[in-house]
């Protein structure tokens, strides 16, 4: 996948059907846009499919400092390169560009500069100086500059639409079930193992921790029954994620996962954890034996939930 990121002047060399939007978290509504944008290009060798986003997100922008993220940009480029996508342009977004008209953004970006011959968006989008560009405007623009355009209604769960911010709220809920049912897989944190207090090793019970990114969205703070994917393969476990308040207690968040039958060292490996279930809030024990014994309990629980011997 080619990465554009960070700049205005670019120029792609062939058609493309583009998916616009800023896919934080890339749920189901958003896949609906990419599976179109990948069929396009598929259809046609000589289409190339393209996501086109921002970065920093509008909301950021305007909200004068970084918010937190359902996806990260690095697990957006690994997620967009594992369904296929052929490039990715990440516009930046700042005083100047939010103040591009929509017409002259249609023209300048889409049809000149990214050659569009389809344009699939959210029937939610805006874009444009002040948000003035909408679905209307792509399709109305459409027919005057001789690109298709779809525009993709809202995908549904329990009745009402699929959104960035319902997934917020579940994910602080701590409702993982239903993170996994609207993104359309499990609510992910990732990064570089690195090396802790090794408590754990003290206690019998190494983890692998994982500090997640400043911009990354977790939810509450506690013990969750998890999936990792590791450079080996796919593995059950129970991850932590918080201060540590028993040995540590301090700010820095960490995500710390016990993995049921794994004794390999992977210091400085990239790992996925998925949080499954939500089990219980983070607590401070006593003693590390208490702690210890809460952890057999969680270990066993786990055991359970996931079916293992």
């Amino acid at each position: 996948m080619k990465i554009i990121s960070g700049i205005t002047e670019f120029q792609l060399d062939s058609p493309s059907a583009v998916a616009i939007g800023k896919f934080d978290g890339v749920h189901l509504g958003h896949r609906l846009l990419l599976d179109r944008i990948i069929a396009a290009s598929a259809r046609d060798q000589d289409v190339k499919s393209v996501v086109f986003t921002f970065n920093p997100s509008p909301e950021s922008l305007f909200a004068g400092q970084a918010l937190k993220e359902l996806t990260t940009i690095s697990e957006k480029r690994l997620i967009f390169d594992r369904m296929g996508v052929d490039v990715l342009i990440e516009f930046p977004m700042n005083n100047q560009t939010a103040a591009i008209r929509a017409r002259d953004f249609t023209q300048r970006y889409l049809v000149e500069r990214m050659c569009a011959s389809l344009i699939v968006a959210g029937s939610d989008v805006t874009y444009g100086y002040m948000g003035e560009g909408n679905a209307d405007t792509l399709i109305r623009l459409g027919r005057e500059y001789g690109y298709e355009c779809e525009i993709i209604d809202k995908v549904t769960y329990k009745g009402d639409p699929i959104s960035s911010t319902r997934i917020r709220n579940a994910i602080e809920a701590g409702e993982m079930e239903q993170v996994t049912a609207m993104l359309g897989f499990p609510y992910r944190i990732s990064g570089f193992v690195s090396h802790g207090r090794h408590i754990g090793h003290e206690i019998g019970m190494p983890t692998a921790n994982v500090i997640p990114a400043p911009d990354k969205m977790t939810g509450p703070n506690g013990v969750y029954y998890s999936r990792v994917y590791t450079a080996d393969g796919v593995f059950h476990g129970i991850t932590n994620v918080g201060v540590k308040p028993t040995v540590m207690n301090d700010e820095l968040l960490c995500c710390e996962s016990f993995l049921y039958d794994f004794d390999r060292d992977i210091y400085g490996e990239y790992i996925e954890v998925e949080l499954l279930k939500f089990v219980r809030p983070e607590r401070r024990f006593d003693s590390l034996d208490e702690l210890k014994a809460q952890m057999q309990i969680d270990i066993e629980g786990g055991r359970a939930f996931h079916h293992m011997a």
